[in-house]
């Protein structure tokens, strides 16, 4: 099927005489006939629902359509996107590990890695997505399990290039894990150039109307877990009496401990009302990101070309750095998010955002209504000086993220602020 029809069909499919709409189960646990069964349940060795910690029916429906749409074995729908960065992470990760993640990535996912992560004994080091084989190699240790990077980067809008970044991690033996969330399944599926884990804030465009804040993992089923690094997939789970993931599960082994290992202690799963709600945004999600790109990048152009504009991060534009990368990567658009600075550096940008009239000054983006932010001063506020400037952000740099109406009414209301900013 195409991924237009996918985003409507996959995940749930009602049987003679079933509601037509994805039902919410607003249930925490499931009725069964025998205490054995349950027993089952638990070690393992049968399907089904035992609790709603970590897993539901409407849940589950939303994951099964996930992965669908990234063309991935399985998925594990989060609490919210940090979640589910943290999840794909300490599913193979401990303390005295290290992984390698791009740097220029969302300011949260920075902290996450560089502070949270490093409390837990995990050590990141960050690398400028356009160094050489060369220097990527220099970093990789024989404690490195993971490499992560951002398909379209947060705010710089930097093109990750997949491929390469595969092929390197591969080379050491370890898998790559990459944040898909600006560019969606529509236009890039990151399993396609090699990837094996894909991540998702779902709030983002595949909610797409700011109703529920949620994440989910993707695995790809590629990566061979059994290459001797990775013995928590390997070896016997004693908190499942023996359970080995790879031997019990083969392709799916990688989501299935996530679920019932991390999941299972963490807790972080969202309620089937929420499920519900990001289901109906998947239904729609093709039709909106081919809107969403169309705008996008007749916005990019009309900033391109003003002369209170200092530069533009766009990918679409031919002058980007980065379009040789979208041209390989995300042929048909690259998302809704365009980043640029004004001359006359944060007081000006200041004063843009605050004459906008349609756009909405929101700490969001990727919503189906055009929103901006100031990313320094909110979404980044925390970084470093250092951390700043390698995720590409500079004090006037603003977000724009390009919503779906009607392409005049975006312009104009760019046009009258810049005329007052």
């Amino acid at each position: 099927m195409k991924i237009d029809t996918i985003a409507l069909h996959a995940g749930y499919q009602p049987g003679n005489g079933q509601p037509h709409v994805l039902p919410i189960y607003q249930s925490t646990t499931y009725d069964y006939d025998s205490s054995e069964h349950i027993g089952k349940l638990f070690d393992l060795s049968v399907d089904g629902h035992m609790y709603s910690r970590i897993s539901n029916p409407t849940v589950a429906c939303v994951e099964e359509k996930i992965a669908a749409l990234e063309g991935g074995v399985g998925a594990l729908c989060t609490s919210s996107g940090q979640m589910a960065c943290m999840i794909a992470l300490l599913n193979i990760l401990s303390a005295g590990d290290h992984f390698i993640s791009a740097s220029a990535i969302y300011g949260g996912t920075i902290n996450l890695f560089a502070v949270t992560l490093k409390r837990l004994g995990i050590e990141c080091s960050f690398v400028d997505e356009n160094a050489s084989d060369e220097e990527v190699e220099a970093l990789f240790r024989p404690n490195t399990k993971a490499v992560f990077g951002e398909t379209l980067a947060n705010p710089a809008l930097a093109v990750f290039d997949i491929e390469r970044f595969a092929r390197l991690a591969h080379r050491h033996g370890v898998p790559l894990i990459v944040d898909n969330t600006f560019a969606t399944p529509v236009l890039c599926r990151p399993f396609d150039f090699g990837a094996d884990i894909v991540v998702h804030s779902t709030t983002k465009y595949m909610d797409g109307h700011a109703v529920q804040v949620g994440g989910a993992v993707v695995d790809s089923g590629n990566f061979p877990w059994d290459n001797g690094n990775f013995p928590g997939l390997t070896e016997a789970d004693e908190s499942y009496h023996g359970v080995r993931y790879v031997h019990d599960f083969g392709k799916k082994a990688y989501i299935v401990k996530a679920r019932v290992q991390l999941m299972r202690d963490f807790g972080a799963y969202p309620h089937a009302l929420s499920a519900f709600l990001l289901n109906l945004g998947l239904e729609t999600l093709p039709l909106r990101m081919e809107r969403h790109c169309k705008n996008a990048l007749e916005a990019a152009k009309f900033l391109e070309s003003h002369e209170k504009v200092e530069f533009v991060n766009y990918p679409g534009l031919e002058k980007d750095r980065y379009h040789a990368l979208q041209q390989k990567y995300l042929p048909n658009g690259c998302a809704g998010v365009v980043s640029f600075s004004l001359r006359g550096g944060r007081e000006r940008a200041v004063r843009f955002i605050d004459s906008l009239q349609l756009a909405s000054n929101v700490v969001h983006v990727a919503d189906i209504r055009t929103l901006v932010l100031h990313p320094a001063s909110s979404t980044h506020r925390q970084l470093t000086d250092e951390q700043l400037a390698g995720a590409g952000i500079t004090p006037g740099l603003i977000r724009l993220s390009v919503g779906c109406e009607d392409l005049s009414d975006i312009l104009a209301d760019l046009e009258q602020a810049l005329a007052k900013a």
